[in-house]
């Protein structure tokens, strides 16, 4: 395994000036050796760029990469011993199951014995024992991405595995089997694995920490706890949970709100920067008051959805929308009544300039 540091931007047109001209900002980031991560963002943020520069497949037009000290930015992946699994299978049909996972064992020469151990112990976490003998030809999309994943994690001595969205073609009623299949793989194995996903269940299930990316940007790195609590930006807030963080404009002056044209006290001890901010509250953490209570901001209700695990009560104040998530037994307010909502708790974030305010 391998600790894996970048120092690097990259840009797929020469000379770039702008932002927008860079498919990975300029960052410093560290992968520990024997850590599980997720590259969490929508499509086009540089997910599989920053992927494919750690493998080897592309190499930074600015800086370094470094595996363990040593620099291995112009090395080849086979040089960075990288084993990496792509979003569609790549596999030998013509070959047995059995065959498929060992033939990149076979490829460095590894004792027979070895080969056997090894394919049996994956394909038995895989749960593809039973398929041992069979031509890959004859399998699902699903059994054959399955392959894929034991192929990259069939190599005991690889300095860390990639997975660029690997659960793609796999059955939606398969795909918490096997992310739960890579979560004891990964404690058992202790491999270094990176897992590039849109998807922040994956993600937040898969990985211990999970690097939020945005337009090129890693704009938070941490556990989903952390991520769901404390988004340090407000993609993040926005990005993780269903649905995502609520936000309102907001003017700091002389110790008090002011929040579209209603005003509410800061509570005592609570220090922010004077002027514009951004309140940040999760539909989670956002609670209805009683008629009239004091330090609560006045909403009407628009939209009543109840999910059966819980209900999700939308509101309208001044044209933005707020969403607010009640349990079952909470009393539910009707379609235009007017509500008041608690806005302010140890759970409301703040930002200036999309950054949380400390």
């Amino acid at each position: 395994m391998a600790r894996i540091e970048l120092d690097l931007a990259h840009a797929y047109k020469p000379n770039p000036r702008a932002d927008d001209d860079y498919a990975l900002l300029p960052m410093k980031m560290c992968f520990e050796d024997g850590g599980a991560y997720a590259l969490l963002g929508p499509s086009g943020c540089g997910k599989t760029t920053m992927l494919n520069v750690m493998s080897g497949l592309l190499v930074p037009s600015q800086g370094t990469v470094h595996f363990d000290g040593r620099d291995v930015t112009r090395l080849s992946p086979q040089q960075r011993n990288i084993a990496q699994v792509f979003q569609f299978p790549v596999i030998y049909d013509t070959m047995t199951v059995a065959q498929n996972l060992a033939f990149p064992l076979k490829n460095r020469k590894v004792p027979a014995a070895e080969i056997a151990q090894r394919v049996g112990r994956i394909a038995e976490m895989l749960e593809m024992s039973h398929q041992l003998d069979m031509r890959a030809a004859g399998l699902s999309a699903d059994q054959k991405q399955k392959i894929s994943l034991g192929r990259g994690l069939v190599r005991s001595d690889v300095s860390a595995v990639l997975f660029d969205e690997p659960l793609t073609v796999i059955d939606p009623h398969l795909k918490w089997q096997l992310r739960r299949k890579l979560k004891q793989i990964h404690h058992e194995l202790k491999l270094t694995l990176i897992y590039v996903t849109h998807d922040q269940v994956e993600a937040l299930t898969f990985a211990d920490e999970v690097v939020v990316m945005t337009k090129g940007r890693a704009v938070q790195v941490g556990p989903a706890e952390a991520l769901f609590e404390r988004p340090a930006h407000t993609f993040v807030g926005h990005f993780i949970g269903s649905p995502g963080m609520n936000f309102l404009p907001v003017l700091h002056q002389s110790g008090g709100l002011r929040v579209l044209d209603q005003a509410l006290a800061l509570p005592a001890g609570q220090h922010l920067p004077e002027g514009a901010l951004t309140l940040g509250i999760r539909p989670e953490y956002l609670a209805l008051g009683g008629a009239g209570e004091a330090n609560t901001l006045a909403a009407t209700v628009t939209r009543v959805q109840d999910i059966g695990t819980y209900v999700m009560v939308t509101c309208d104040m001044a044209g933005h929308s707020l969403k607010c998530r009640l349990q079952p037994e909470t009393p539910v307010p009707a379609v235009g009544e007017r509500v008041h909502l608690r806005v302010l708790g140890e759970h409301t974030c703040f930002y200036r300039n999309e950054a949380l305010v400390a």
